[in-house]
This record gives C-alpha cells, structure tokens and sequence, in this order.
C-alpha cells in the first residue's frame, strides 16, 4: 500500500523485551483489528546480538530505517554483561545523530492524583511538555583524557551548542506551545555559570520569542527549575533546554507523574520556519521510546510497567496521524491507574502480561 507506515521495532535489552511486547501487542491491534496501515519490523539488535555476533547498528539496518521506515519504536538498552555500552551507544546515537532527532519531547502528565507525591498537589498541578535538545551538549562525545591512570590525568568533555541547533530546538518549543494554545515557554540554562554556551541559549530564546508575541518567555535557572518544580509544577506549559539538563529535569519531572513507569518520550525532527533548510522536505523518521532504563534485576520477573510504552505507542500514532488514538490510549492509561489495573510501582497488583491483557480488553471494547 502506497501509505503504509513501517514500523521499525527495537525491544532492547532488560525489561525492554518485556514491555515492548505489550506495546506492539497494541500496534498489532490497530493493524488487525483497526485497519491501520501499519508494518511492523522486528529487528534482532541488543546486548544478546552484540554477544553473540558483536553486530550493533548495521549499515543495511541503518539504510532502510533511514529510506523506508515512518518511525521507530525502542526499548531500553543496557546490559551489565557490556559494560562499555558499545552496542546501545551505536543503536541509540544512531538513531538519534544519525537521523538528526534534534528534539525529544517528554510530555510530563500526571494521569491519577494517587501518582503525584507533593503534598496537596494533584493531577492537575503536573502537565508540562519538556524539549530538549537531543544532538548536540555535552553528549557528542568531544573531548579526551591526558595522562590517563596518573595522579596527574586529565579528563574533557566538550559542551557543543550551535546557533541553528539552539533555535531550532527552542523554536520547535514555541511552535508546539502556540499549536497547542499553551500561554507561557520556559527555557532553563546556566548563563550565570556556563558563560559562554548558555548565554547562547539566553540570547537566543527571547530573539525567538519575539515572533510569538501571544505567549510568554521567562528564563529560569537550572537548577532552580528543579526546586520550583517540586515547589510548583503548575506553573510549567512548555520547557525548553539543553541535553545535558533536559536529561535530568525529565527523569525529575518522571517522579512528579508516578515514575519511569509512566515517562514516554518522542525523539522527532521538526520542520520549523526561519532556521531549518529543510521546511518543506520529506517527512523525518522519528523514534519513541519509553524512557525507563533497561533495569536488568528486574527483567523476566513479569514486574515491568508496561504503561509508558502503551503512552509511547499513543505519541507515535499521533505523529504518523492519529491523534485521537492517542488520547484514547492515554484515557486507557489513566483508568489502569485509577482502577488498580496496573503494576505494583503505581498501585496494582498486576504483572506486565497482565497489565497488557487489560490494556488491549480496554481497547477491544472502545471500538
């Protein structure tokens, strides 16, 4: 079919097998029993093919996703029998580098009060959406150790930010806050430390904030967002900042909606105006994932949440242009929860199959 969406599937490592069946069981769904023009593509990559053959990230692999794929789906990767990380470093940045992903998107939603744990806060205190840059920081790799081994070793890492990357990211941030009539972006950096990089950052963020005059830019230390955070969630929409941050505010901002357990994420490439050449080109492939580790003493144990990967396949299916899927997924989510239909970090009692078995019930009968 002319308008078939491939669906690259990468279970991972860990509990990532475990959880991204529940979700493709979900994707097999709409494809069977909905009519969804999807093609799902099991691939055989992880730390068991890495032992096995030392095959990471495969050209061919690479190519088609690249040429023929509509998204990828990705379960967590890590495994304690690779402790250097060789095959989720090349599966993860090649992905992400390599199909220039230069935006994750983590939306922080708290779907049951139970899940918040502040103090007379409640679900409706915890919705914010948080960019951050997903390409460029301090996650490059640049840098290098001297004298490694001595008393007198010296280690670097290079902290990168460019111009167009810092726009566009902030400029995807803004667009979404307008697309989805949010009132106020927030941007977390540390210019009064990082002088040079972030005030990139500060300088760059109001520029752009000046095309989109209906919504409110305020600037907010790093490391004060995560005190207000906890403070008050309400008063975050949209948040935008760097790798680095964006990696620590969104595990923080995981806690605030019930756990890893309940974090889904996007990794897409925008087509913004006035920075990006690219506007009006192809659509990009883009990559979900749930954002929980792979967590290997728990693997097997039939204990994973699957729900963040039921919440990941809901975005995807937003994006391939389904979005009323994705709030019935999420209204499913939500029930789990409330109802107990869920895994013991969020209240239930349920294993993973289980949760999953419940999730597709709901699903059979809202149609």
């Amino acid at each position: 079919m002319a308008d078939q969406k491939l669906i690259a599937v990468i279970p991972g490592d860990g509990i990532g097998p475990e959880v991204i069946a529940q979700a493709t069981r979900v994707l097999d769904f709409y494809r069977t029993q909905r009519g969804l023009p999807l093609d799902l593509w099991q691939l055989d990559l992880g730390a068991d093919r890495y032992l096995r053959d030392g095959t990471t990230y495969p050209p061919e692999v690479r190519d088609r996703i690249a040429r023929e794929a509509s998204a990828v789906l990705l379960g967590a990767l890590g495994d304690p029998r690779v402790p250097g990380l060789e095959h989720a470093r090349d599966i993860l940045f090649g992905l992400r580098f390599g199909l220039d992903l230069y935006a994750n998107v983590r939306p922080v939603r708290a779907l049951g009060d139970a899940l918040v744990p502040l103090r007379g806060r409640g679900a409706k205190d915890v919705d914010m959406v948080i960019f951050r840059e997903n390409t460029e920081g301090i996650y490059v790799g640049m840098g290098g150790q001297f004298k490694r081994g001595t008393r007198d070793e010296v280690a670097i890492n290079e902290d990168v930010n460019t111009r167009k990357g810092v726009e566009r990211l902030i400029r995807a941030g803004f667009e979404y806050a307008r697309a989805h009539r949010k009132t106020r972006v927030h941007m977390a950096d540390k210019s009064n430390a990082m002088k040079h990089a972030h005030e990139l950052w500060y300088r760059v963020f109001f520029e752009v904030a000046k095309d989109y005059p209906g919504i409110e830019a305020k600037h907010v230390y790093v490391d004060a967002m995560c005190l207000y955070m906890i403070q008050d969630p309400s008063q975050f929409q949209v948040v935008v900042t760097c790798n680095l941050f964006g990696d620590i505010v969104t595990d923080l901002g995981a806690a605030l909606q019930g756990g890893l357990g309940m974090a889904a994420s996007a990794n897409v490439h925008p087509r913004v105006a006035r920075c990006c050449e690219e506007v009006h080109g192809a659509a990009r492939v883009a990559m979900f994932e749930p954002v929980h580790g792979s967590a290997p003493p728990l693997a097997g144990k039939d204990v994973a949440n699957p729900l963040a990967s039921v919440l990941t396949v809901g975005m995807m299916l937003a994006h391939l242009g389904w979005p009323e899927e994705e709030r019935r997924l999420e209204a499913i989510v939500a029930r789990a929860v409330t109802e107990k239909k869920c895994t013991r970090d969020v209240g239930g009692e349920l294993g993973t199959r289980a949760v999953g078995d419940w999730v597709l019930g709901e699903l059979a009968r809202a149609f």
